[in-house]
């Protein structure tokens, strides 16, 4: 079994697939070539916005983005304490300040509530100015933007979507990588649309920011490669994986969400008596990267996890350090009791396979097989 199976996806689209790399290959056109702008146009118009551009990879995606808005030393960037590291490290990297803010139980995503109270505690000490909003599609869960662009407006500060996992969910009909002033994805091959290698996109309505981007991405440039008008990065998505995108992103819309949306009322019909199952708040589509279940305690999880590990079922625990006990971030002095959501979720929370090519006798031994534990577990105690 696997975590997140690309072969079964391969063996269905292999003649689909193989196709469009051999005409890639035959083409020659590796860097820029039509395909790359054919699945910008794709993505946009999918998502619901004027721009689309691709980049190398989703951190790079993020940084771009914070680059266009001239961020730097002495601003605050304000980004959800349970997240991957890549949200904060480009903050980092543009100089500036990340603010960690706790996140909901239920949701795993960053709390509007905690987020304006780091929002006015900043301005109160005076040492940072007050910049951006980075919320975070957890799990495949589009943030509460309703709440956070409501904040962004009261105290006039850009929301960059990081929807990294979050690419297909929705909000009240609205498309993730659509909220904010900008959004990002990444194609990394584990995400709920992934090519065979790295790559990430922006989306964006603004056209001033989208001409920016654009050339940000390639060193800064001007009217041509060698006229260079600012410093900027090399980060281009390559044909080949534009290519192989297209194809994929045609099962993604025709059957790929569906899919596990079934695979999650599978599971959540069978586990939720026995753990504590993702919630989908009313209004809202997830395209499940993770489905990412509670367990008691630190204890119970791990002994779950090596229980489905001797029976050959894979699982993730995402994410086992917050940001704030990241060394990395060791210089700011933060505590657990500063994060007390975050913290907990770090030794109770397990990711469980899930793929829109997970068989039903897959997601039968994996639910069978966690029951198993913790009747057992009971029955010991």
């Amino acid at each position: 079994m696997q975590f997140r199976d690309l072969q079964a996806q391969y063996k269905l689209y292999k003649t689909k697939i193989d196709h469009a790399i051999q005409n890639v290959l035959a083409d020659a056109h590796f860097i820029e070539g039509k395909e790359v702008k054919e699945l910008e146009e794709q993505l946009a118009v999918y998502v619901g916005v004027k721009h689309c551009i691709t980049c190398a990879n989703g951190t790079d995606a993020l940084q771009l983005a914070l680059m266009a808005w001239g961020i730097q030393e002495g601003d605050a960037v304000f980004v959800p304490d349970f997240t991957y590291f890549a949200t904060s490290e480009v903050v980092s990297l543009c100089g500036a300040t990340p603010i960690f803010v706790d996140v909901c139980p239920d949701t795993f995503n960053m709390d509007p509530v905690k987020l304006e109270l780091a929002i006015r505690q900043t301005i109160d000490e005076g040492k940072l100015k007050p910049k951006v909003i980075i919320p975070v599609d957890l799990f495949g869960l589009p943030a509460d933007y309703v709440q956070i662009e409501e904040i962004a407006r009261t105290y006039s500060l850009y929301v960059l979507e990081d929807g990294a996992q979050g690419f297909g969910g929705m909000v009240n009909k609205k498309r993730a990588c659509s909220f904010g002033d900008v959004a990002t994805t990444s194609f990394f091959p584990a995400k709920p649309l992934g090519c065979y290698g790295d790559g990430g996109a922006i989306f964006t309505d603004d056209d001033q920011v989208a001409e920016l981007i654009k050339s940000l991405k390639n060193h800064g440039k001007g009217t041509d490669k060698y006229d260079n008008i600012r410093i900027g990065l090399n980060s281009r998505l390559d044909t080949i994986q534009a290519a192989v995108l297209k194809i994929k992103l045609e099962a993604f819309i025709q059957h790929e969400l569906e899919d596990v949306s079934r695979i999650y009322e599978y599971y959540t019909n069978k586990l939720r008596v026995y753990v504590e199952v993702p919630i989908i708040p009313d209004g809202y589509t997830s395209s499940f990267a993770q489905y990412t279940i509670k367990l008691e305690n630190q204890k119970q999880r791990d002994g779950l996890q090596e229980y489905l590990k001797q029976n050959h079922i894979p699982s993730m625990i995402y994410y086992a350090k917050p940001m704030h006990q990241q060394a990395a971030y060791a210089d700011f002095h933060l505590e657990d009791q500063d994060f007390t959501v975050s913290s907990e979720l770090s030794k109770r929370v397990l990711s469980l396979p899930m793929h829109p090519y997970l068989t039903e006798n897959e997601m039968e031994q994996v639910s069978n097989t966690i029951i198993q534990y913790l009747e057992k577990s009971k029955l010991l105690q």
